[in-house]
């Protein structure tokens, strides 16, 4: 009998610790699968983020290199997700078409066929904030990449620098161009206050190039035109007064002749 109760408390002992353990097991395995489909939709949300970069392109210069660093992010982002989810062969097109593009943008930067058009700030405002944040978030990729060791210092300093200036361009025009609206209304204060902030945004650059140069002569230009109009109106103003006041005073005076 006391061997019997042994036996079955040595079999409870065995069934609770193999219970323990499929669970430890079971969990460990839960736990790893939701870190692989956090992983896998953090990659998705890389490459949904490279598309949707890559069509606000289409708004800026053609530029092959940043072609190139988005679409070689995209393939690196795929081939995580083959590598997580192996039994989704759907990946494999994917793959083999972003390889394709790559070729097509390779051999665009070798043959060097591309233009360097000079950036041409559109009338739309709307269309214009897309341009800037899509700026923006070029420039962060680009610090992401090299941060990886994915593009080199020297690739990424020079597209940087490109989109500072496309950026810098856009702050400019904008700028400028509220205070020739100002200056339309004879707001000659609020238009003078647009063009020393779109000069003092030109000083904080430690870029210079033509257009910088061009653009600060046309504000310090603007400027002196403001300071000429201002003094004018202050004139004609003091003019006006001064003959309000004779009025005044010949009215006053007429008053007391009566007298």
């Amino acid at each position: 009998m006391g061997l019997m109760v042994t036996i079955i408390v040595g079999l409870l002992v065995v069934l609770i610790v193999f219970v323990v353990v499929v669970t430890a097991i079971q969990q460990h395995k839960e736990k790893l699968d939701a870190e692989r489909r956090v992983h896998v939709a953090k990659q998705k949300a890389i490459i949904d983020e490279n598309e949707e970069l890559i069509l606000s392109l289409t708004n800026l210069p053609p530029n092959p290199h940043i072609n190139k660093i988005l679409n070689t992010r995209s393939l690196n982002a795929v081939k995580t997700i083959k590598t997580l989810t192996p039994e989704k062969k759907s990946l494999d097109s994917l793959i083999k078409e972003l390889n394709a593009r790559l070729q097509v943008i390779q051999g665009l930067i070798e043959k060097k066929e591309h233009v360097e058009n000079k950036f041409v700030l559109p009338d739309n405002e709307k269309q214009i904030i897309v341009i800037l944040q899509c700026v923006k978030k070029l420039r962060a990729v680009l610090r992401s990449e090299q941060n990886k060791g994915v593009i080199s210092a020297e690739l990424f300093k020079k597209e940087d620098q490109h989109f500072e200036l496309i950026q810098l361009k856009i702050n400019v025009e904008s700028l400028m161009n509220r205070a020739a609206q100002a200056q339309h209304k004879q707001m000659i204060g609020s238009a003078r206050q647009y063009y020393e902030k779109a000069l003092m945004t030109i000083a904080k650059s430690s870029s210079v190039n033509e257009y910088l140069v061009q653009k600060k002569a046309e504000i310090a230009s603007q400027l002196e035109s403001l300071a000429s109009s201002l003094k004018n109106v202050n004139a004609q103003d003091a003019e006006t007064k001064a003959k309000s006041e004779e009025n005044e005073l010949d009215v006053i005076f007429q008053q007391k002749k009566k007298w």
